[in-house]
Parts: structure tokens; C-alpha cells; sequence
């Protein structure tokens, strides 16, 4: 008796549909196709006005004020660039920013970085109440301590040099260098520097060689955070330079507007095209590692 091939039967094919009778594919492909056109609109948000800035930096003087705000220019002005860095003196302000900056960015790390791990990792009687005083810098407006700070510079001889900017950007940058790494360190597993400890590490080696390797992301996030503070800070650097050869690159944008409120715009968005591509190539060049940093405390261990 032979046996027969079973005959296979396919069950029929039921369309599935989701809620408004839509299928789960055509749903999805609409979802993506608006955060597409979000997106999209998002760039251009984002990348039009520095288009715009690059195109007008190129322009001259007429043509910025005769022509439509939103006209390509009528002759390409390079040299606008050149003005701006010689005539303008936007090297002497970059290197003036820089000298300013790198200083109190160093001790802001550094101090910063170091008071957070003793906040977090270090026992001691007060670490509390101590952290809140970190915090309550946080609130004071630095509007408050400019007149009394301009006094005690004055006093004391400094005026005249960039050692006012370097002490003031290192104070008003602490409080939230330490809050945040101190945030940081609490995600860090406590038991790496028990077994340390036991080992016979001492709090300078284990701050050294374990806990600044586990934080570098922090570290980098928090420092490119800081160093968009103090390099675009205005009010400060306007307070505390009181001669052209000390001037920051944001204060010396001033320049560029002359006697009777006549202003050179090609220049003048020559150096800010200067200043921005510029902090704008270090954080696209720095972006991932900051995203790293970002997350690297929203997760214990």
C-alpha cells in the first residue's frame, strides 16, 4: 500500500493591518519620511545662516549696503579676509584668546577634576556640604562680582595684563566643572579603588593612573563645554581689557565699527567667518568623543 505525498495547503493570506486600517510597513516608511523632512529642515536652520555669513563675508562695502541682504555678491572680495586678519588685527585677538583661555581651561580641568574625585571618591566628614557651596557658585551671576573684582585687580596690580581674564574665567568655570565631574565620578564602580587601596595605592595614584583614564570622556566634554564659554564670553573680556593690545577676538569684532557708526561689513564677517569655522572644526572634530562623554555618567558602572 502506498503512501501519498500529503498535499500542502496554504492557508490564505490575511493582509495585517494596524489601527486606521494602514499596514505596519507603510506606517513605518511614513514615520521615517517625516523625521526626514525634520531633519532636513533642521540643516537647514542650521547651515543657511553660515552660508549666508560665508557669502556676505565676500562682499563689499556697496554692495553689502546697495544690493538685497540676501544677494550673492557682485565681485568676490578675498581680500576682505586679509583685512580682517591685518587690518582688523584678528591675529593679535585670537592669540590673546588663546593665552587667555588655554591658561584657565588648564585649571579649570585640573581643580575641577581633582575636587570631584575627592567629593565623590574620597570619605571625609563635610564632602556634602561642601558640594553644595560648588553649587551655590553656580547661582551667582557673574554681573554681581565684575565691580568688585575690577577693584581688587586694580589693587593689587594686576590691570594692564591677562591675568584678570585667567583668574576670572577659572572662578566662574569651577563650580560647574566640579558639579559635573563629580556626577561622573558617582557612576564610577567603587570597587576599583577598594581593591587599589589594598593594594597599597595612595590617593595621588589612584587619582592619577585609575580614576583620570575612566573619566577622559568627562574630561573632554566638560573642557569643550567650558572652552565655548570663555572663548565666546564678551562681558568679561570687555570689563577687564582696558587697552587694544589685550583685547579678545570677541571684543576686538568691535573694532570693525568706526567713527559716526560707519561699519566694514566685509571684513567684519570675515572675522567672525574666522572665529566661528574655526571653534565650529574643533567640536565636529571632537563630536564623537563628546557624545561619549555625554553618556559615560547615565550609566553606572
Amino acid at each position: 500500500m502506498a503512501i501519498g505525498t500529503p498535499v500542502k495547503t496554504s492557508a490564505p493570506h490575511h493582509n495585517r493591518k494596524g489601527p486606521g486600517g494602514q499596514h505596519p510597513r507603510r506606517r513605518a516608511r511614513g514615520s521615517r519620511l517625516w523625521v526626514k523632512i525634520v531633519v532636513g529642515l533642521l540643516l537647514v536652520v542650521e547651515i543657511y545662516p553660515l552660508i549666508w555669513m560665508f557669502l556676505t563675508s565676500l562682499k563689499s562695502n556697496s554692495d553689502y549696503l546697495n544690493n538685497s541682504t540676501w544677494s550673492l555678491p557682485s565681485h568676490w572680495e578675498w581680500g576682505n579676509y586679509a583685512d580682517a586678519w591685518t587690518t582688523g588685527n584678528i591675529g593679535l585677538y585670537v592669540r590673546n584668546s588663546l593665552l587667555a583661555v588655554l591658561p584657565s581651561l588648564a585649571l579649570i580641568l585640573l581643580l575641577g577634576t581633582a575636587a570631584g574625585f575627592a567629593l565623590q571618591i574620597m570619605v571625609w566628614k563635610g564632602r556634602s556640604l561642601t558640594l553644595l557651596v560648588f553649587l551655590a557658585g553656580i547661582m551667582v551671576p557673574s554681573q554681581m562680582i565684575l565691580l568688585p573684582l575690577f577693584t581688587v585687580y586694580f589693587q593689587t596690580g594686576l590691570s594692564g595684563t591677562l591675568w584678570p581674564l585667567i583668574l576670572t574665567y577659572t572662578g566662574t568655570g569651577l563650580p560647574l566643572t566640579v558639579f559635573m565631574m563629580a556626577t561622573y565620578y558617582k557612576s564610577l564602580p567603587r570597587e576599583l579603588f577598594e581593591a587599589a587601596t589594598i593594594d597599597g595605592a595612595g590617593i595621588l595614584r589612584a587619582f592619577w593612573t585609575i580614576s583620570l583614564p575612566m573619566v577622559r570622556n568627562a574630561i573632554l566634554t566638560v573642557g569643550l563645554v567650558q572652552f565655548f564659554f570663555i572663548w565666546n564670553d564678551l562681558l568679561i573680556a570687555l570689563t577687564f581689557t582696558n587697552s587694544q593690545d589685550l583685547r579678545t577676538v570677541q571684543v576686538g569684532l568691535l573694532n570693525f565699527t568706526g567713527d559716526f557708526g560707519a561699519t566694514q561689513y566685509g571684513p567684519l564677517f570675515a572675522a567672525i567667518c574666522i572665529n566661528v569655522f574655526g571653534t565650529l572644526v574643533i567640536y565636529l572634530f571632537l563630536n564623537q568623543k563628546v557624545m561619549k562623554g555625554l553618556t559615560s555618567g547615565a550609566v553606572k558602572g
